[in-house]
């Protein structure tokens, strides 16, 4: 599986997780001159903009700590610019979603590890 299409697979599983968690899913994949945001949900308080990773493993570092300060930067200002084209009264939210898939798209063997505001 390539890359691009790996990436696909983990944000279509962060999205289920999150559909199944009560979330509506308003965008995924939400890109523009200040970066890109992977999923973009909301609960009845939230307006979530989620940074997922997907790895094999996390024996040499957990998923989150590839989200460095200046990915998260590029994340906050290009939530700023998708909130003012689209007004909602709700909290905004940074979260990241770690899915870790030590045997690929093998259903049972994926553990997602859901943080919320891990941007802190």
């Amino acid at each position: 599986m390539n890359t691009k299409l790996t990436g696909r697979w983990g944000e279509q599983t962060a999205a289920k997780y999150l559909k199944e968690k009560k979330y509506r899913i308003v965008g995924m994949n939400y890109s523009c001159r200040l970066g890109e945001i992977d999923l973009i949900a909301e609960n009845r308080e939230y307006i979530v903009f989620a940074e997922v990773k997907l790895r094999k493993s996390d024996v040499f570092a957990e998923a989150k700590e590839f989200v460095t300060r200046s990915k998260q930067e590029k994340i906050i200002k290009t939530a700023s610019l998708w909130l003012s084209q689209n007004e909602t009264k709700k909290q905004p939210r940074f979260d990241v979603i770690e899915i870790y898939a030590p045997e690929g798209a093998v259903p049972g063997s994926v553990k997602i590890n859901h943080i919320q505001n891990a941007f802190q």
